[in-house]
């Protein structure tokens, strides 16, 4: 019994670990995955880097977008999922 009350603290600290770090980033990160796969030809988007644009082409792991000064093709994993979705509510 003594053992388990030594051990009490680490597994608690464990625990509040878990549920504040690990699981929230795993959500986001399911998230992530499921807008990728969403996507869609003439969804408009913004880039991880700021770029606008509206999707013109799709492959399985690279979109390709099409801007103002022209078409960029770049990873899917490079849409920001938080900012497109702003600009889909305008």
């Amino acid at each position: 019994m003594e053992q388990l009350t030594q051990f009490a603290p680490f597994l608690l600290m464990f625990v509040v670990i878990y549920f504040f770090m690990i699981r929230p980033q795993q959500k986001r990160a399911k998230n992530e995955k499921e807008f990728e796969s969403s996507l869609k030809i003439g969804d408009r988007i913004i880039t991880k880097s700021g770029l606008h644009g509206k999707v013109s082409e799709l492959a399985e792991t690279t979109v390709v977008i099409e801007t103002m000064s022209g078409k960029l093709k770049m990873e899917r994993s490079a849409i920001s999922m938080e900012m497109s979705a702003a600009l889909a509510k305008k």
